[in-house]
Parts: C-alpha cells; structure tokens; sequence
C-alpha cells in the first residue's frame, strides 16, 4: 500500500480536528455551557497537567502491549466517549471531570502519529515525513477555517459538533488498512526493560531533550497571549486570524521542503538554526510592536516551531530503536509540549501584565541558552561521526 497517503491522510485528518479544538474550545466552554473565563482556563491548565501524566506515563506502557494502530483507534473512541459525556454536563465540576478525561485521550494521538511516523520511516516505507507532516499543518488551517463558515452561521455550540464529526472521519479512517508494521503486535523480545531510563541511555538523548524543551517552551507566550497582543496594537479584528495563519503556512511551506532541503544536515544544525531563528523572533515582536513587523516574524515560526520539531524527528529516526520511540515521543509530549509551555506561560503572563512585549522578549531567557547548548551538541555531534570514521 502506499504508505506516504496513508500517513498524510491520517496527519490531515487528525489535525483538521486540533485546528477545531485548540483555538476554540476554550470559546465553547465560555459561550456554549456559561463557564467564565477563570473557570476555562483552569479547566484547561489542569488539562495540560493530565496530557503531560498520560503522554508520559500511559501512552509508552500502552505502545509496550498494543499495535500502533489499535492505539490510535483506542485513544480516538476514548475521545469521542469523552465529548459525547460533556454534552449533558453542565455544572463547573462535571465539565472539568469530563475535559480532564479529555485529555487523557486527545492529545496522546500527536505522539501516537508521530511515533506511526518515525516506525515507518526506520522500516524504509515512509522517505518523506516532512512532506507528509505538512499535510498535519494543512489539515489544523483547514479546520480552523472551516469551523469559523458554521460559528458565524450557527453560533459557538457547532464548536463540538465539528469537533465530533471530524473525529468521527478520522475514526473510520482508522479502521481501513494501515501498514502491515504498525498493525502488528509487539512482541515480548521487543518490550523494553528499564522503563523511561532506559531512554536516557541513548547517546545524546538528554542533551536533545533539553534543547527542544527550550525551544517549546519560548511559545508559551505566543500561543497564549499573541492574540490579545494583536488587539493590543491596534490590529484590525478582521486581520488578526490571518496573521496567525502566516505562522502555520511558513509551517507547512517548511515542512514539504525540509526533507529535500535539509537531506545533509545534521540535527545539531539544525537545532541551532532554530535557536537563532526562534531568538530573533521574539526579539523582533518586543523591538517593534507593529502589525507589519510581527506578521514578518510569523514567518520565523518555521524555524522556532517546525525546524525544532523536524530536528527532533531526525534524532529520533538516526539513533532510537523502534521499541524505544514511543518512550521519547511520551518524554517530548509531556515535558516539551505540555508542562515547560505551562511554566513558562505563568512566566510570560507575569511579564505581560508589566509591560506586554516583555511576554515575548522574555522567552529568549528559553532560546538564547537553547543555542548555547545545541552549538555544544553540535560539537559532540561532530566528534561522535569522526570517531566512527575513525573505526570505520
């Protein structure tokens, strides 16, 4: 089968569905079921905390005993059950019960994908993974604007029947044929003894990590606070969803020349080029708060976000064992996209109440060390290839 449609088709669909839930139902918690703002936000931050627990600890046990595709499926009619629950659910305890068990479900299928992805690429059936990821960045655009057609039409309850209907499609997606390696059940001689530690063994695992929980860590304030920013400079309000979606096209524009473009380097080049990319980026929206300059710094989310995200594949694929890359990608999910994002959120929201650009002037206290660290891995890197030149 070709599996190159096969993952794209199942990153589109699965993003389409993100592009719903993650700029909207916040909203449809406020204006769909009467919860205020404080109420949301909680909700959601104690979210964050739960998809941190399960893509940590539940998602790499769970890939230890079922088939990559049994888990998608899983963790997709998991979600399904959970907003079907908070249909009835009305009072401030019994949404947050039934967005927590959300989140539990939901935002494991990024790893889940991703490690479909790598699996793929290691056994020689998947050769482009940027390529086929953009159609993820395609897909969450797609969402977002699709929904925003029946919101201006129906109001804020379509938000979960969009929700819904796209899970449903990827669902079904699910259950057709995937690759025959990823419908396959771990063996026993596969399973890895040592839990997450063992992860850590790997050469230059940890040192990668912390560069790229930096790296994700400095968009806290841009994916909390970079709406709000806009209003704040006087941004027209029927621009302001275009300019964010300058950040996703450079995404995606990254993402389906990157394995062509980059088919040389290294992921320690690669890292520093996000450092860089990413410190001038924030440098650039505090020195000029203006529309003009911070739509021209959306463009650097190619390297802040996806050259990141892409280095991070790279490393993945050149030096973990399959068993293994269900236990980084739990690793990355939880401490790289969902617990260093809330910390430094708290950081970035103290800073914009003192003076708005400093929410995003203080994210290169993530970057700059971020650089700094890559530019030694990148060292480490180098002396690593001549030492197996050397016994080659």
């Amino acid at each position: 089968m070709n599996t190159y449609r096969w993952m794209s088709r199942q990153f589109f669909s699965f993003y389409l569905t993100w592009g719903i839930f993650l700029p909207y139902f916040t909203g449809w918690m406020i204006h769909a079921k009467g919860m205020s703002v404080a109420q949301a936000s909680l909700i959601m931050s104690l979210g964050l905390v739960v998809r941190g627990l399960s893509t940590l600890f539940a998602f790499p046990q769970l890939s230890d005993r079922f088939s990559s595709k049994f888990l998608i499926n899983s963790m997709t009619l998991g979600t399904i059950i959970a907003l079907l629950l908070s249909i009835p659910a009305e009072s401030f305890m019994s949404l947050m019960v039934v967005v927590l068990f959300l989140h539990f479900f939901y935002p494991t299928l990024m790893p889940a994908l991703d490690t479909a992805a790598g699996v793929l690429v290691q056994h020689r059936q998947l050769h482009d993974y940027g390529k086929s990821r953009s159609w993820g960045s395609l897909g969450f655009v797609a969402g977002g604007m699709i929904l925003t057609l029946f919101t201006g039409r129906f109001g804020d309850e379509v938000i979960l029947w969009g929700l819904l209907a796209g899970l449903l499609v990827f669902i079904c997606l699910g259950l057709l044929r995937a690759p025959q390696v990823l419908s396959e059940k771990p063996q026993a001689s596969d399973k890895v003894k040592g839990g997450m530690l063992k992860v850590f063994k790997v050469k230059h695992f940890g040192i990668v990590l912390i560069i790229v929980i930096l790296l994700q860590a400095a968009h806290a304030s841009y994916y909390n606070y970079g709406y709000i920013y806009l209003q704040e400079i006087n941004t027209p309000t029927y621009l302001i969803g275009a300019i964010i979606n300058i950040a996703v096209i450079a995404e995606i524009i990254f993402f389906m020349m990157a394995d062509k473009a980059f088919r040389n380097s290294t992921p320690g080049s690669l890292l520093i080029l996000a450092a860089l990319g990413s410190t001038i980026r924030w440098i650039l929206v505090f020195a000029f708060p203006s529309v003009a300059v911070f739509s021209i710094s959306q463009v650097l989310h190619a390297c802040s976000f996806a050259m990141g995200h892409y280095a991070f594949m790279q490393y993945l694929i050149k030096n973990i064992s399959p068993e293994l890359i269900p236990k980084a990608q739990g690793i990355y999910a939880a401490i790289a996209m969902s617990w260093s994002t809330a910390v430094f959120t708290v950081f970035g929201g103290f800073l914009y109440e003192i003076e708005p650009g400093y929410a995003f002037l203080g994210m290169v206290v993530s970057t700059i060390p971020s650089m700094l660290i890559a530019i030694v891995y990148k060292k480490l890197e180098r002396k690593s290839e001549l030492e197996a030149e050397m016994a080659g």
